[in-house]
């Protein structure tokens, strides 16, 4: 029988309490990770492209950094976009529910009164929970975001959420260029060792999902390292196959 995993913190009521009054921090583990996985997926399958048409060495390196830079850039950005589109829409939300909370707070006392019925409370309880959710503005709009809408009042940095994305991608996605950076490999040996690299780093970055979100890691690493494996396989046919149509006789 596998031994429990423990819990992450303690549970008396000083713990709590400290916990509780501590400011809550915004989570970049999942933006390293797609970075990360991403990086490497993208590089290795240039890299693959070229072994597969039959280019040189050189063409892999080249146009492994050129795609490391610029595609690590776009990814950036792009989760940048996301992440501040996801902030605008929340105060947007705010900003309207503040509004109806102005002019209609007897409607929207009633919609608190609701949702709660509709999780079990009921009575004088139900009422006292009303009353004490709608004394604080703040507090009656948060619920509202949250229980009306499913929002996550989640703070998170676009900034900050770009710069892991982009600092995971390039990092690991650099991995499956090391051989053609590393002048001590044989050439036609380039190919071989950035597949063993690059599956290395599929396996840690797995098995790492795996941990930090306590699912299985060895099944985030078996699936993370199949991703890359088909990724890297079309990669490699498409470029065999574009080669063997350029050099067909006319």
């Amino acid at each position: 029988m596998s031994e429990e995993r423990p819990l992450s913190h303690s549970h008396s009521p000083a713990a709590i309490r400290a916990r509780l009054q501590e400011p809550v921090k915004s989570n970049y583990t999942g933006d390293a990770v797609l970075g990360s996985i991403d990086g490497a997926v993208t590089t290795f399958a240039v890299i693959s492209g070229v072994a597969g048409a039959g280019l040189p060495a050189a063409a892999a390196l080249i146009l492994g950094v050129a795609n490391l830079i610029a595609d690590g850039f776009s990814m950036a950005v792009s989760n940048y976009q996301a992440v501040q589109t996801d902030q605008q829409e929340l105060d947007q939300i705010r900003k309207e529910e503040e509004r109806h909370v102005a002019r209609e707070p007897e409607g929207e006392r009633e919609e608190i009164r609701q949702i709660y019925a509709a999780k079990g409370f009921e009575g004088e309880l139900l009422e006292q929970v009303v009353e004490v959710l709608t004394a604080d503005e703040e507090v009656w709009v948060d619920t509202m975001l949250r229980e009306e809408y499913g929002l996550t009042l989640d703070n998170r940095s676009p900034t900050k959420a770009a710069a892991v994305t982009f600092g995971a991608f390039c990092l690991v996605g650099a991995v499956p260029l090391v051989p053609y950076l590393w002048g001590g490999v044989e050439g036609e040996n380039l190919f071989f060792w950035s597949a063993v690299l690059t599956g290395i780093a599929f396996a840690v970055v797995g098995f790492f999902r795996g941990r930090v979100f306590e699912g299985n890691p060895w099944k985030t690493m078996a699936g993370t390292l199949g991703l890359g494996a088909g990724a890297s396989a079309i990669a490699y046919g498409l470029g065999a196959w574009v080669e063997s149509m350029v050099n067909v006789p006319l």
